[in-house]
């Protein structure tokens, strides 16, 4: 007689903390959406009945008087110039962390995104100035199709789901950032019109100023925040961008942490127990303070700004930037070489130069690629590249300052963003393929034993 089978007590599932990393990927991810949000809004009021509104508000000039002091400007270069100051030393507090404990440090972890984001900027650069090369009031927008953003890259990686490798987004998020520093030097290097090196060199003074400060111990966000707007007015006045201060103050953070991976787990260790609910808690809440003091002043920036970078700085500088009014006449029509250049320099150059130089240096012996990952995926990020957005609109405004070349290089950003998200979207599909069923077929009710 068949005897009837015992089941199993099924096994509660390990619940898994996210890494730091992958943390981080989702962040971006959820901002990306209020970054395309904020661009449709600003593309639609630009052509809608109440543009006027819109370029109003871009050009209200506000700003500080004091006694003799004045520092008045529109609000678009408040956004362009100081918060996004604030952004690019986040970005700074990124590259330094990465370069120093994360997916950079080293060169066998550095190689491939090293190689990848190389490709990035130099293919769609050369692609730009092939198109441009005779048109020297284009010329000078070379620099526009280099810049990925890495909010808008992630989240559409982020719809494909778990199927992606985490190896695949981590070399995202770190081609991106050596992208972000690729734009940062070339912002310091060729888009300075004329050059105040007194007021250069007061900034650097005071960018050394923080550096001692963290030396010796100082952490308070107050005084950083202080030192780091006088090193910004005298970067504003020596005529080199005002933001490459940001950069330059996030490396004089210390990211040394205050205690040794030992003393913490012996701290912890030793705050641990309790015979109630409330003696639990309270234990839980000293365990907090200690991790929370023994993390870097670079560690606490860096998370203590993400937020207000991701949900509201580059949200408004969409806002402020994205508005390009369709329609042009004569001289302004909204499509030129420009357009041109920067759409195949985003669209074709970006993943070309991507695959093209990270596949030399896995032959050449440089590097390889992280296991689960397939040539189909890093051309897949390559297309993710490719959606400028934010640096570029950024970098565009430096080329062409006002003007119908500005507008038209932003048409030639936002429609090779949008396709390049796309393909990319369709190719890491491809590449991954569909969820594969967790499900197997149920086993019948009746089993037969001998």
């Amino acid at each position: 007689m068949p005897k009837s089978t015992r089941e199993l007590p099924s096994k509660k599932p390990i619940i898994r903390l996210p890494s730091p990393v992958e943390s981080f990927l989702r962040s971006e991810s959820s901002s990306g959406v209020i970054l395309i949000a904020a661009a449709l809004v600003a593309f639609i009021w630009a052509n809608s009945p109440w543009a006027s509104s819109y370029f109003e508000m871009k050009h209200a000039t506000t700003g500080v008087e004091l006694g003799g002091f004045s520092l008045m400007k529109p609000l678009e270069l408040w956004v362009n110039d100081l918060l996004m100051a604030i952004f690019f030393f986040l970005v700074g507090l990124e590259i330094k962390r990465e370069v120093l404990i994360g997916e950079l440090a080293g060169f066998q972890k550095a190689a491939l995104p090293v190689s990848g984001a190389l490709g990035g900027m130099l293919v769609p650069a050369g692609i730009y100035l092939a198109v441009n090369w005779n048109q020297p009031e284009f010329v000078n927008g070379w620099g526009v199709p280099m810049a990925t953003d890495i909010a808008f890259a992630v989240g559409v990686l982020a719809l494909i789901g778990k199927r992606v490798p985490l190896a695949l987004k981590v070399f995202l998020l770190a081609l991106a950032i050596v992208d972000d520093l690729g734009a940062v030097l070339v912002i310091a290097l060729f888009y300075t019109a004329e050059l105040d090196v007194g007021s250069l060199l007061l900034s650097f003074v005071f960018v050394g100023v923080a550096y001692m400060y963290g030396r010796r111990g100082g952490t308070s966000g107050f005084w950083y925040a202080m030192i780091g707007l006088i090193s910004w007015y005298f970067m504003l006045k020596s005529g080199v961008h005002a933001t490459i201060s940001g950069v330059l103050m996030a490396m004089s953070v210390p990211i040394v942490q205050r205690m040794t991976p030992r003393e913490l787990t012996k701290e912890i260790q030793s705050r641990m127990g309790g015979s109630t609910f409330e003696e639990v808690v309270v234990h839980i809440e000293d365990v907090e303070g200690i991790i929370k003091r023994s993390h870097s002043p670079l560690h606490n920036f860096e998370h203590g700004l993400h937020p207000y970078s991701a949900y509201f700085i580059m949200p408004v500088f969409a806002l402020f930037n994205a508005g390009v009014a369709l329609g042009g006449s004569g001289e302004g029509a909204m499509v030129s070489l420009a357009t041109l250049g920067v759409f195949l320099g985003l669209l074709i150059g970006k993943p070309l130069g991507v695959t093209g130089l990270t596949w030399i240096a896995v032959k050449l012996g440089i590097t390889k690629l992280p296991d689960g990952v397939s040539w189909f995926g890093i051309l897949g990020v390559g297309f993710l590249a490719g959606i400028g957005f934010t640096m570029a609109l950024f970098i565009a405004n430096l080329a062409f300052g006002e003007g119908a070349a500005l507008d038209q290089a932003k048409i030639g950003i936002l429609s090779a963003s949008v396709v390049a998200a796309i393909i990319g979207l369709v190719a890491l599909n491809r590449a991954f393929g569909k969820p594969s069923s967790e499900h197997r077929a149920e086993p019948s009710a009746k089993t037969k034993t001998a």
